[in-house]
């Protein structure tokens, strides 16, 4: 099976190597618009340099007029959130098969259409909702599925993003502008709020939402703060150093996310310079972010059990954490071992689900996109879209929810979710 890819920065790097690994599967092509990570990613997958390109139409014009048609059987998509909708279903009338990193698109309208393009076309879509393919996951969809907590009530879970992964990314980073990317409950929770119907086996009907930016506004600005961590003062004091968090990165050679996202070349003096200049040594408090920094969901499935989903930065980075209450018993689970409550005989089990790899994106978000990928090459070398967990019309599901719960937000209203 051969795969090209469309973005090959963290995500599309990743999928790739996760790809390259299966013995059915092999990169074939890329296209990346910066020449450092073009070039690196040939490298790594030994691509002939005749199927590397700076923009992904001429890898499509490539398979339109290539002699043996088309260069792939399947596209990796995973450029930036508003660059999903055309390459999606440019794609996808050529005939590719696709697995398109989450969000599907910015609007419920964009998401409708490249849902719409994957199913006109015959092709099979995976949309990049990792956490369904996580081993704990499988282990708390099986236990409610099994009955042994009688009827669920209720479902509480918890995203903590992690102080500095929040100031890295929702700060500092690509998706700290509504403006230029979109909210950050699409952004870095539309995996969660995917994951609570699949785990649930239940649409939702309504949401409400509440939260904001509390902390990483210039009104929180400590005294003597200056616009660069480089410059300023009171930078040893203060918990989002940048030079704190990429020079320890650098000098323990992690050249993986979130370093990769700062530098190309991982030298000092190329740190050193997007300290100085680029957006990831700017201060937290400067001004450029407009996106919440704490917000709680609160859902009601189509059979009248209650959810609640909170997303937090201030917090350590961890796994997420979930409780589910039943009428028979409770479950809680850290990501890595589920705890079950049976009210009957009193009595607590502890099932380790193993996590294959941490809970971030450099650490596969726990086995989740391994799994994501393998389902997704088998898949599509089986001719059978039902190996995939998050399709489609499952995923522009949970995305509507997501984009009412951020309407909720906005206007203090209790929202129904239509499709």
């Amino acid at each position: 099976m051969r795969i090209a890819v469309v973005g090959a920065g963290n995500r599309g790097s990743a999928y790739a190597r996760w790809a390259a690994d299966d013995p059915q599967a092999a990169v074939v092509a890329v296209a990346e618009p910066n020449a450092a990570r073009r070039a690196r990613f040939v490298a790594e997958h030994d691509i002939d340099p005749a199927l590397a390109f700076a923009d992904w139409r001429d890898l499509a014009a490539a398979g339109r007029t290539g002699e043996a048609g088309k260069i792939a059987d399947a596209v990796v998509i995973a450029t930036l959130d508003d660059d999903h909708v055309e390459p999606s279903v440019a794609f996808a009338e050529q005939g590719y098969h696709l697995l398109l990193e989450k969000p599907i698109a910015r609007t419920p309208d964009e998401c409708r259409l490249i849902v719409a393009a994957a199913e006109q076309a015959g092709v099979i879509l995976a949309v990049g909702h990792v956490l369904r393919y996580a081993p704990y996951t499988t282990g708390v969809k099986s236990i409610i599925d099994s009955g042994r907590l009688g009827q669920i009530v209720s479902i509480q879970h918890l995203e903590p993003i992690g102080f500095w992964h929040h100031a890295h990314s929702y700060v500092r980073g690509n998706w700290r502008d509504e403006a230029a990317s979109n909210f950050a409950l699409l952004t870095k929770s539309c995996h969660d709020i995917d994951w609570l119907q699949y785990v649930m086996g239940q649409s939702v009907a309504r949401v409400s939402s509440f939260g904001g930016l509390a902390h990483f506004t210039p009104e929180q600005r400590p005294a003597g703060a200056t616009a660069r961590c480089v410059d300023c003062p009171v930078e040893r004091t203060c918990a989002y150093s940048a030079p704190r968090l990429y020079r320890g990165l650098l000098d323990g050679g992690h050249h993986d996310w979130p370093l990769s996202a700062v530098i190309d070349q991982f030298t000092p003096a190329a740190l050193d310079q997007a300290l100085r200049e680029g957006p990831y040594g700017e201060c937290v408090y400067a001004g450029a972010n407009d996106v919440v920094d704490h917000q709680v969901v609160n859902l009601e499935f189509a059979n009248g059990a209650t959810g609640s989903f909170t997303m937090i930065a201030f917090s350590e980075a961890n796994h997420r954490s979930t409780r589910v209450f039943g009428s028979q018993g409770e479950l809680r689970c850290d990501g890595e071992t589920i705890e079950i409550h049976d009210f009957l005989t009193r009595s607590t089990e502890r099932i380790p689900v193993g996590a294959f790899g941490d809970h971030t994106a450099s650490g596969g978000h726990g086995g989740g996109d391994a799994r994501l990928v393998t389902a997704f090459v088998d898949a599509v070398a089986a001719g059978d879209p039902s190996r995939i967990l998050s399709g489609g019309e499952d995923s522009l599901r949970s995305h509507l929810t997501v984009f009412a719960a951020e309407h909720a937000r906005r206007t203090g209203a209790v929202v129904p979710v239509t499709l």
